[in-house]
């Protein structure tokens, strides 16, 4: 039964996306399908295989290893600083992104990184059909943030018509750096955070090239990464990416105390109205029947839809936050879906985000980004669910 109905969730997922389709002709139905059968096997492979656990688990053991080397940093740092039980969030989670930040930038600055990306994304664009750059810039969303993941194409912006703007900004809002990956498994299952990156990378393709789908000649589909890296010199590289991580972490923390303030606010004015109920409890209404499509049980759905909602009406943290107490009494099963959906850039501050770096780069199509605002978060919010119902088949 949770399978028909996850194949239904699907079915309805892709259906509002054709309905959203700008040009239905030119939709790359091949590639649609290639993509949902990796996400199927990469799915299957990492949660029904034994090799595919092991290299969660070793994945999860290098993420455990470097929370270990960046913790070294904080406590140095704090080394006077007694934190209460249970630790403090700022220091045991938000400032091991500075220790990430920096490893990125050093790998970036190496050409470690960039190489890779862009032969992963040229199998993607030779197996799908999808042009290099979206594939790039794909892949370039799983490793960093919604900033540096456009700013690392901006030499391709003046090639990208509306459709192509509409799927290089979906994938930045589909997926999450990998310099606060760390910080999610501080809080959520490692194992599911993981397998979310490539199924959201997926997702967003997906759902963003039925949207808004292209076909690119060759002469305009190229990607060059010579500028991906300004940096002079390694300890230069450490130094903007221990700078960039701290500017990371201020910010999280900054968004935090407003969501988490405003949201305490909406429920106290909510409340002062209609009694014990909250902003989560609506949300898990509205969400409920399409968490019921994902596979979440019935028993559990009200509040995991309150979850989900939250995610997108402030952002990832607030949600996870909000999450992370319900774990000892929620299923694997809906762990695990709404551990996918949360591990996205997907809701409304994102679209500012994306809006006010694509005007940085190009005015012109900074306003085209702020036109289709929300269509794009409607589309990354399919990306998500897509991503947590093919994770809930094979859990």
């Amino acid at each position: 039964m949770d399978i028909l109905l996850g194949i239904v969730a699907i079915i309805v997922v892709l259906g509002l996306s054709y309905l959203l389709s700008n040009d239905k002709r030119v939709i790359n139905y091949k590639g649609i399908i290639v993509m949902i059968l990796a996400q199927l096997l990469i799915t299957w492979f990492m949660f029904s295989t034994t090799i595919g656990q092991t290299i969660i688990n070793g994945i999860s053991a290098i993420f455990n290893k470097l929370i270990e080397f960046g913790k070294a940093g904080v406590d140095f740092i704090l080394g006077g600083v007694v934190s209460e039980e249970g630790g403090i969030f700022f220091f045991d989670v938000l400032l091991l992104i500075i220790f990430f930040a920096t490893i990125l930038s050093v790998l970036t600055y190496l050409k470690i990184l960039p190489i890779i990306i862009k032969y992963i994304g040229g199998l993607i664009s030779k197996v799908t059909g999808l042009p290099k750059v979206e594939s790039f810039n794909a892949v370039n969303s799983i490793f960093f943030g919604q900033s540096e993941a456009l700013i690392a194409i901006r030499s391709q912006f003046h090639h990208l018509s509306a459709n192509r703007l509409y799927i290089v900004s979906a994938s930045a809002m589909g997926s999450v750096s990998a310099s606060i990956v760390g910080a999610y498994m501080q809080m959520l299952p490692a194992e599911f955070v993981l397998v979310a990156l490539p199924l959201n990378m997926f997702s967003a393709l997906i759902i963003a090239s039925i949207i808004s789908p292209v076909r690119v000649p060759k002469e305009e589909d190229k990607v060059d990464i010579k500028d991906v890296s300004n940096d002079s010199s390694i300890f230069e590289a450490m130094g903007n990416g221990a700078l960039e991580g701290g500017k990371i972490a201020l910010i999280v923390a900054t968004m935090l105390v407003a969501f988490i303030a405003s949201l305490e606010l909406v429920n106290w004015i909510i409340q002062s109205v209609f009694a014990g109920v909250t902003l989560q409890q609506i949300l898990g209404y509205v969400f409920a029947p399409i968490g019921v499509l994902m596979g979440i049980p019935t028993s559990e759905v009200i509040e995991a839809g309150g979850i989900m909602g939250t995610k997108i009406v402030t952002n990832e943290f607030v949600a996870m936050l909000d999450f992370q107490p319900m774990l000892k009494s929620m299923s694997e099963k809906t762990i695990g879906i709404v551990t996918v959906f949360l591990t996205s850039f997907a809701n409304f501050s994102s679209i500012g985000i994306i809006a006010g770096t694509v005007q940085g780069i190009d005015r012109k199509k900074g306003g085209e980004v702020s036109k289709f605002g929300l269509k794009l978060l409607l589309g990354a919010t399919l990306a998500s669910i897509l991503s947590a119902t093919i994770a809930g088949l094979f859990l």
